[in-house]
C-alpha cells in the first residue's frame, strides 16, 4: 500500500501561503513529480504532513505553523540562490 501524502503550497512572497495541491498515495506520488520536473524544492516531514493534513485546496496555512513554513521558505530560497522581492543582504 502506498501511504504517501503530498501537500503543496504557493506562496507569492507577500500573502499567507495557500494550499495549491494535496493527494495520498498515487496523487502525492504525481504532486511530487511534477515537483520534481519544475525543480521545485521538495520537503518531507510527516508530521508537518499530518498536521496540514486537514487543510483544503487553497486554504491558507494556520497562524500556528507560520514560523515553520517561514524556516521552509527561506531555506528553498537559499539552496537556489534566491532572495524575497525587498531583501536586502
Amino acid at each position: 500500500m502506498n501511504d504517501n501524502q503530498a501537500i503543496a503550497l504557493q506562496y507569492n512572497g507577500e500573502d499567507t501561503p495557500t494550499v495549491l495541491a494535496t493527494g495520498m498515495g498515487e496523487l502525492a506520488d504525481e504532486i511530487l513529480a511534477i515537483a520534481r520536473e519544475s525543480e521545485v524544492p521538495i520537503f518531507e516531514n510527516r508530521e508537518l504532513t499530518a498536521l496540514m493534513a486537514s487543510l483544503e485546496l487553497g486554504d491558507e496555512i494556520p497562524e500556528e505553523l507560520f514560523h515553520v513554513i517561514a524556516e521552509i521558505l527561506a531555506f528553498s530560497y537559499w539552496i537556489r540562490g534566491m532572495v524575497p522581492n525587498g531583501w536586502q543582504e
